[in-house]
């Protein structure tokens, strides 16, 4: 759908706490980079949020006018990685390959876009080794024990992401992990060396491997320079991994390495961050496995603005297909309902004002809610309309570009198919030829076609206006 009504975006930029209009610095071509998945093991729905969150920037991105070229890291080497693959007696590449492929299908499922550019950090190496040797031409590393640490305190700006102040506290101690305390400043690996038994790579450095902050410092600069337009990830990777990464970057060039910085905020079980760690997490598949459906799931994690917390619950995903059904429900009534002629000028200026309204609530940070608030609104004055005979044939097609935009960005009508499900188009088939035995008074054929639909889901209720349908 062609949107009047796209106008300055804004997003909240992490880097200087304040709502900015966004704009990309050149060429009309947003230059994005978003940390993707470790794959040591299955990705979890609280992962999802963060991935869910950056399809729905993605996909207004477009529909703002903007070109994309996005680059996502495959981290495919790190301490849980290692551990786990010689826990299996699994080669890395043979051990990441699984949770890789497992990842990609879930995104899949979930009708994430893929990036421009999904880049595993194992094939980078040599980049990594070269950065690593510019840092430190540049006096920014040490090295110990065969390991190569940045020293933090080469870099003034340390903690301006975070908006923390280390300033007591920037010398001296290391970390060989890569998870640490939001208070604990420390000068972190860029390489490390190798212990007993693991895998590494012989380099210029000595043999070892990368540290997981230089991984994402290299493979963005590599691929989309040295400033980028926006970074994005879960505000869990604001400390230490996007300072160091800043820290890194702007070491090596210079220059700022990102504009925007955006986090989306944790999702949540009874009030916990969802996480492997604590044990309360589900994955994808554990959902589907409950009966769900991909959409429903994509639906919830979309529903709350992605600076807001989001507590995960099965009534929420049971309310969420309540809302996509409500949805389908009155695209099905748009497309098969008959209507007089013309068309109602209130009407029309009402599917104006609610596609105003959904624009306008993406374009303040994606609010979501005000967004879909704006939706089901017009719905239920649409249904009114209907209801009181005052709905026109010519307000059909812009209440359908509304939905069209709506779905352009949340992706959730068309339903999934299950295995062995009968498509939209087979289930529309079977009701025309339904419609026509009926007129030849074939009411047993007609009867069948019912309990066959039944049978897959289908419920068909006879209407004035005609036959409409839904799935259980």
């Amino acid at each position: 759908m062609k949107n009047p009504f796209i106008m300055a975006l804004h997003f909240y930029n992490t880097l200087s706490q304040q709502v900015e209009e966004f704009s990309p610095a050149r060429d009309n071509t947003v230059r994005m980079y978003t940390c993707g998945p470790t794959v040591y093991d299955y990705a979890h729905i609280g992962n999802f949020r963060t991935f869910t969150f950056v399809d729905l920037l993605r996909k207004w991105l477009r529909i703002s006018g903007f070109g994309l070229d996005h680059v996502m890291n495959i981290t495919d080497v790190d301490d849980k990685i290692i551990r786990n693959a010689a826990a299996q007696h699994k080669s890395l590449e043979e051990y990441t390959a699984i949770y890789t492929e497992a990842f990609l299908e879930d995104c899949a499922k979930l009708r994430l876009e893929r990036p421009e550019h999904v880049v595993p950090a194992t094939a980078h190496i040599d980049d990594m080794v070269a950065a690593i040797e510019r840092l430190g031409a540049g006096h920014h590393t040490y090295a110990t024990d065969g390991s190569i640490y940045f020293r933090i305190s080469t870099f003034p700006g340390y903690g301006k992401l975070s908006h923390n102040d280390f300033s007591g506290n920037l010398a001296g101690a290391r970390v060989d992990v890569d998870s640490y305390e939001k208070s604990d400043a420390r000068d972190f690996a860029l390489w490390k060396a190798p212990k007993e038994g693991e895998r590494y790579w012989e380099t210029l450095l000595g043999p070892g491997r990368p540290g997981w902050h230089i991984e994402c410092s290299v493979m963005a600069i590599k691929y989309l320079g040295e400033t980028l337009d926006l970074h994005a990830g879960g505000v869990d990777l604001i400390f230490p991994h996007h300072e160091n990464e800043i820290a890194q970057s702007e070491s090596l060039t210079g220059k700022p390495f990102a504009r925007f910085w955006l986090h989306a905020e944790f999702l949540l079980v009874e009030g916990q961050k969802m996480s492997k760690s604590l044990g309360n997490f589900y994955t994808l598949r554990d959902v589907l496995e409950r009966g769900y459906k991909p959409e429903t799931v994509r639906y919830l994690l979309a529903s709350v603005p992605y600076r807001k917390s989001l507590n995960f619950t099965f009534d929420g995903l049971k309310s969420a297909e309540t809302a996509i059904e409500r949805l389908r429900n009155f695209k099905r009534r748009l497309q098969t309902d008959r209507y007089p002629e013309g068309a109602s000028e209130p009407l029309t200026a009402r599917t104006a004002q609610a596609c105003k309204a959904f624009t306008d609530g993406m374009n303040a940070d994606l609010n979501t809610a005000e967004a879909l608030g704006a939706i089901f609104e017009y719905v239920r004055d649409a249904n009114s309309a209907m209801d009181a005979g005052e709905f026109r044939a010519g307000n059909v097609p812009s209440a359908l570009e509304l939905l069209e935009l709506f779905d352009s960005v949340f992706a959730v009508l068309e339903p999934a198919a299950a295995d062995g499900q009968l498509s939209d188009q087979q289930v529309e088939a079977l009701i025309a030829e339904r419609t026509a035995v009926k007129k030849a008074k074939n009411f047993a054929r007609a009867d069948q076609i019912r309990d066959e639909l039944m049978e897959q889901g289908v419920i068909l209720e006879d209407t004035k206006a005609g036959v409409r349908w839904k799935r259980k």
